[in-house]
């Protein structure tokens, strides 16, 4: 006997236009909850189990709890793969995948081995990663290589959180802060998830103090190629080495995630040259390659403006969901059923 679970939050959109999706199929799918998921699996049924795992509900705004968050869920992805030890279990994307592609610095590391073209890091060859750094820190960074403007992410998130766009222009001693960060008092850090602009000094180095504190991965700002007045970048979903949905988002500003009031825009409507989608679909076929027991992944694209280069921003082992395809076609959930279908052999 094989059986389809779906690990995951109950009335969530993910979990519920999966298990449509699963329905059409004809894939009877058990639900477990990460509530109380550890006791569900008590009674599981004595078979082999294809296990689709959810990202849990994170409800906390405040940045600094963040690291203690991502902590809780590596914990429990790895209880997830020992699991296996016990129980006969085919992952639909193997949790120790879920995890390398948790952290940023691991997933790029492994894209730069490859020789995937990726958004570049600041960290030299051989450098130790830092420990946290600093204002003063990242300026004499900056400007040891010349670049003036730059990301800044936390090294585990998701949803903007902590991602920041700083521009320097150390001749006129100016410079401008993008981020959804903000310095509350009485609570701290949080993600307000609405961008803001900071341009004076004496409000940027604080804030920028506690967003480095965090510990964060400091990448080159690329300038993205334009559509009608709009920046924007691509986020792929690529599930079994073919791209089942490419989406671009177009901002008046650094940061694309479509939360943020964002424009979406199937990708075909950007008129863009063939060869520049077969490289897209190149980079993101030999980016799944390089993550055993990847079957599933949201791939965030940059082109880079005038020539179209495209790199990889970042890869979400569970980017699957995008509300233009559920509220059209769902069909990257139905995809998912499908491969799981098969696995059971049904």
């Amino acid at each position: 006997m094989r059986q389809a679970v779906l690990l995951g939050n109950l009335d969530t959109k993910r979990t519920n236009y999966f298990r449509q999706a699963a329905k059409q199929a004809g894939l009877p799918v058990y639900f477990a909850d990460w509530n109380h998921w550890e006791k569900q699996w008590e009674g599981l049924p004595e078979a082999e189990l294809f296990l689709k795992i959810d990202p849990p509900l994170w409800e906390s705004c405040f940045l600094e709890e963040l690291g203690s968050l991502v902590t809780d869920y590596e914990r429990k992805l790895d209880r997830l793969a020992r699991m296996a030890d016990t129980y006969k279990i085919e992952y639909f994307n193997h949790p120790s995948a879920i995890a390398e592609l948790l952290n940023k610095r691991v997933c790029k590391k492994k894209l730069c081995q490859a020789g995937i073209p990726v958004t570049e890091s600041l960290e030299e060859e051989g450098e130790e990663p830092p420990g946290q750094m600093s204002f003063e820190m990242l300026l004499e960074k900056m400007e040891k290589q010349g670049i003036h403007q730059v990301f800044l992410k936390p090294v585990s998130g998701s949803g903007a959180a902590g991602v920041s766009a700083f521009r320097w222009q150390p001749r006129f001693g100016k410079m401008v802060l993008y981020t959804c960060s903000l310095e509350q008092a009485g609570t701290g850090l949080v993600n307000t998830k609405r961008l803001r602009r900071f341009s004076k000094p004496e409000e940027i180095i604080p804030l920028l103090n506690r967003i480095l504190s965090l510990g964060c991965i400091v990448e080159r700002w690329y300038a993205k190629e334009e559509y009608q007045g709009y920046s924007y970048d691509l986020r792929a979903v690529v599930q079994e080495g073919d791209i089942d949905f490419l989406l671009a988002r177009l901002s008046k500003g650094p940061i694309t995630n479509l939360h943020l009031n964002n424009r979406p825009l199937e990708a075909g409507m950007l008129g863009l040259p063939a060869s520049v989608l077969e490289s897209v679909e190149e980079i993101c076929r030999k980016s799944m390659k390089c993550f055993a027991g990847l079957r599933s992944a949201g791939i965030d694209i940059l082109l880079e403006r005038g020539s179209l280069k495209p790199r990889i921003i970042e890869m979400n082992a569970q980017g699957d969901l995008i509300y233009q395809d559920i509220y059209h076609q769902n069909r990257i959930y139905s995809h998912q059923a499908e491969m799981m279908k098969e696995w059971i052999g049904e």
